[in-house]
């Protein structure tokens, strides 16, 4: 399937397609096999004082990161401009083609990567955390603050608590609790990864954190990219 999605769509109405096409495959499932797997993770950061929900050629800073445990094995930084406008359900457009761009530069390929992204809790069950893994050929998990549409009560307050998150009557992901006292994170199985796995990469995947630090990590490397990037283009105007 990976060999279909390798080029990403430019029109909403080619994205609809490939969409649709993802949410009916059925790739292999996969699963760690190592105690302590590399977990990548990818983020895309746009220039900050535009107005509107964004808009194509935002410029935007796309980094990826590799972690076993707590130690960072590769990162990567590339800088670019947003493909498209941003619009619900079609983020693919917007985010895709740098955040794989991020992940194919690093130099130690992750045995899963997390995103920042919905993956089956989609208007297609196609999110761009699902959509993103077919494109690079690798297991993916979604990692966000609130689910796209699904619903589902909030889990206990212990940590590693979790409750479903439900679309249409199926279970598309998961709210986890992965601090005590914090805010539950949705989590979205994403390409070759179910609700199980995706919790489980998540909870390992944290350090007594909120969010995963493999994500903490790629977030900052894209923030202090943006700044960086941002300083060197008010020195030039």
């Amino acid at each position: 399937m990976a060999r279909h999605v390798s080029v990403w769509p430019r029109a909403a109405s080619e994205l609809l397609d490939v969409q649709h096409a993802l949410a009916a495959a059925e790739p292999a499932r996969w699963r760690p096999t190592a105690v302590a797997p590399k977990v990548g993770a990818c983020v895309v950061c746009f220039a900050r004082g535009a107005t509107g929900a964004g808009a194509e050629g935002d410029p935007a800073w796309a980094a990826a990161a590799v972690l076993r445990g707590r130690r960072p094995l590769a990162d990567s930084v590339v800088a670019g401009v947003g493909a498209a406008p941003y619009r619900a359900g079609l983020l693919a457009l917007r985010e895709g083609p740098l955040l794989q761009a991020a992940v194919r530069a690093l130099d130690i390929v992750p045995d899963v990567v997390l995103v920042d992204a919905a993956g089956r809790d989609h208007p297609r069950r196609a999110g761009l955390a699902l959509h993103l893994g077919a494109a690079l050929d690798a297991p993916t998990v979604g990692v966000t603050h609130r689910p796209l549409l699904a619903h589902g009560a909030w889990p206990g307050d212990a940590r590693g608590a979790r409750s479903p998150l439900l679309l249409d009557g199926e279970c598309v992901g998961a709210w986890l609790r992965t601090r005590r006292g914090a805010r539950p994170l949705a989590v979205h199985p994403g390409w070759r990864t179910d609700v199980e796995v995706a919790v489980e990469v998540v909870l390992a995947a944290g350090d007594g954190h909120r969010t995963p630090r493999p994500l903490r990590h790629a977030r900052r490397l894209a923030r202090m990219a943006r700044a960086r990037g941002e300083l060197e283009a008010r020195a030039r105007s």
